[in-house]
């Protein structure tokens, strides 16, 4: 019986042996064959890091002023009796452009007037009557006096009518009427804009470090959305001397001629302060920088000397300027090195790649981008 029992121990404890034997076999070969495993490699577009000549500039957002321009308006309340322009002209200095109802004026300036002639004539006689001592010195001050405030009264009235005769204080371009004929305008009520088309202003702001490079006379260019094929330049007239005390930044004022009048006021605009001297720089597409809270990086793709393979090693960079698609590098790459353009967010350190530049589009300086 014993031996029964200790012959089907002995046969268990080959089985569980065995079964052990065959589960570490499988598991050895699991741990192999995923030791051995290679990823395929990923697919993405590459840059070579290259140097190129810049032009020295600042970039900064802004905003067309007109030189001048006003919202023309009434100092005196009436009625519009006239309206002596249509909406969207072009005016000269000193044109009509609103009459108010100076009917009550006028009829008071007639009655002055007529004051004003009685006036004269009494003068007129009572200096002959001094002239030969019938009267005294006193009654002709008196005389005079009077005279002068008769005229008075009648340069008040006419002031009066003159102001109801709205006139172009200089000369531009008119907007959209905004009175009708009848209406009871008060004082300050909008009539029409009146804005100078040329020359025009571009004011913008840059940080106070820049503010020892700057002075009136730079070459500044402007570029807007409305027409994106078109440059603007101009010149840097006006610095203005105390900073804001919130950014720390300095306002600027650029002046344009505007000849074709394509700049308006109000407008938005690029604005690019250009110095006269180039710099050197380390350009890459911008598409290959990984911006991340504790720094910028890029993958720069390295051959694999054991098996000839690309990897892409992650490598923390300092940015520059930008033009068009590019960026310029300060730090972290020299000129020569291959980085990846397309394809980064998908990428670890040391991960195998694959090159495939035919899909992907060119980066440009200048680029104009298509809605097709």
């Amino acid at each position: 019986m014993k031996r029964k029992i200790l012959t089907a121990v002995i046969v268990v404890l080959a089985v569980v042996l065995g079964l052990a034997g065959v589960k570490a076999w499988q598991i050895h070969t699991l741990i192999a064959a995923g030791q051995a495993f290679a990823p395929p490699p990923e697919t993405i577009s590459s840059a070579v890091a290259h140097e190129e000549k810049w032009q020295d500039t600042l970039t900064a957002v802004g905003s067309i002023n007109a030189v001048q321009g006003v919202t023309v308006s009434p100092e005196i309340a009436g009625t519009v009796s006239e309206i002596a322009f249509e909406s969207g002209a072009v005016v000269a200095r000193g044109d009509l452009l609103v009459r108010l109802d100076t009917s009550s004026e006028e009829a008071q300036l007639r009655a002055i007037e007529a004051q004003v002639e009685l006036a004269r004539l009494n003068a007129e006689r009572t200096r002959q009557l001094r002239a030969n001592n019938t009267v005294s010195q006193s009654e002709l001050d008196a005389v005079e006096a009077t005279l002068k405030q008769e005229q008075g009264n009648a340069d008040t009235i006419r002031a009066t009518i003159e102001k109801k005769t709205i006139r172009a204080p200089f000369a531009g371009q008119l907007g959209i009427r905004l009175v009708n004929l009848g209406e009871l305008l008060d004082v300050g009520k909008p009539i029409v804009s009146l804005q100078a088309l040329s020359p025009v202003f571009a004011d913008f702001s840059l940080p106070q470090q820049d503010l020892a490079r700057l002075k009136t006379g730079l070459a500044v260019r402007v570029s807007s959305d409305t027409y994106p094929d078109q440059y603007f330049d101009g010149t840097l007239t006006a610095i203005n001397p105390d900073l804001d005390s919130t950014t720390r930044s300095v306002r600027l004022q650029a002046t344009f001629e505007n000849a074709e009048k394509q700049l308006h006021p109000g407008m938005f605009v690029r604005v690019e302060v250009i110095f006269p001297e180039e710099q050197t720089v380390l350009a890459i597409p911008a598409t290959a920088i990984l911006s991340a809270p504790y720094g910028d990086s890029v993958y720069v793709i390295e051959t694999n000397r054991t098996n000839s393979t690309s990897v892409a090693r992650q490598q923390f960079v300092r940015t520059g300027r930008s033009r068009g698609d590019f960026i310029s590098v300060e730090t972290g790459l020299k000129a020569g090195d291959r980085v990846v353009s397309a394809g980064i967010f998908k990428l670890r350190n040391g991960m195998p790649v694959q090159e495939n530049n035919q899909t992907t589009p060119k980066p440009a300086t200048a680029p104009r981008p298509s809605d097709s």
